[in-house]
């Protein structure tokens, strides 16, 4: 009986550890809202003690019985003596029969001490796999969190990462509006030559903002340097123009002073030539002298050299 108790008190035991970890485990027959530590240690923890109680009480009491039979056996043994008193070998023969029971006693206190030896080393055991199994479903419970967790951050650093790439994509994404100046922009690239900011204004003229014109002239990736090249030449198409006053003239239409002088010495123009066509300009619409005109020509930006030369071919 008293073993019965013993296996019912370490069961108790082994559901209570596994309760105080995971209460829905062993409570998983009562009501959910009773699957709790609170209710493991009342059900699981009061069977432990009950149990242990009653293994405690139903174990032999072994060192009584060893005494009352020391007492039956002194008592036989008196007897005995006074009984065979006179009788030598009786005396010899009660002797060797103490003797031998001796130690059939000793024999049988042998193994009760074995027997109970086994029986705490196999409560130690059992006690010690539930410590393994609980510290193993500890582990398992802990890496199925770790595992959790690890999803969960996974899914939320990719809900992030779509998030920014969204904001990304909307913020790269063109307006309607942005789109048209675009297009606009190149329209008119594509009969014309413009500096960025004359391309800006002539689109802000067209009624967009700001903004969207600076956006549009941009996103086009134009080379100003060629858009002055194609400026000054069309410049030198209808009128003549000095080094100075064309490189003036550029920069009037927004390009750099940088732009401007690369495009005007790109063109690789005869500037005595076009000193020239403007002296025969200016005579072909009011009168000079020829000091007048020469002077007008240097105020054009022409040097001396080129103005005399220019007064002389028209013949003044």
């Amino acid at each position: 009986m008293d073993d019965f108790f013993l296996i019912l008190s370490l069961i108790s035991f082994l559901a209570f550890v596994i309760g105080m970890i995971k209460p829905g485990i062993v409570l998983s027959w009562s009501p959910e809202a009773k699957r709790k530590r609170k209710y493991v240690v009342i059900y699981f923890g009061t069977a432990t003690v009950a149990f242990f109680i009653l293994f405690g009480i139903t174990t032999p009491p072994t060192k009584e019985i060893a005494v009352k039979s020391e007492v039956i056996e002194t008592e036989e043994q008196a007897e005995e003596e006074v009984k065979n008193e006179a009788e030598e070998q009786a005396k010899i023969d009660a002797e060797e029969q103490a003797k031998k029971e001796a130690e059939e006693q000793a024999k049988i206190d042998a193994e009760e001490q074995a027997k109970k030896e086994a029986e705490e080393q196999a409560k130690k055991d059992a006690e010690e796999q539930a410590k393994l199994e609980a510290e193993e479903q500890a582990k398992i419970e802990a890496e199925e969190q770790a595992k959790i967790e690890a999803d969960e951050q996974a899914k939320k650093e990719a809900e992030e990462q779509a998030k920014k790439e969204a904001e990304e994509a909307a913020k790269n994404a063109e307006t309607m509006a942005q789109t048209q100046a675009v297009q606009m922009a190149q329209d008119y690239l594509n009969y014309t030559s413009f500096s960025r900011p004359g391309l800006i204004a002539q689109l802000e003229y067209e009624g967009f903002g700001n903004a969207d014109a600076t956006y549009a002239v941009d996103k086009l990736q134009v080379d100003w340097q060629a858009q002055a090249v194609q400026t000054a030449q069309d410049y030198l198409d209808y009128s003549a123009f000095s080094r100075t006053g064309l490189i003036q003239q550029l920069e009037f239409e927004g390009f750099s002073n940088a732009d401007a002088t690369y495009a005007v010495d790109n063109l690789q123009v005869d500037w005595r030539a076009q000193a020239v066509i403007m002296a025969q300009d200016y005579l072909d619409y009011t009168a000079f002298s020829r000091s007048g005109l020469i002077q007008q020509l240097e105020f054009e930006g022409f040097s001396n050299e080129d103005a005399t030369y220019a007064v002389d071919e028209v013949g003044l």
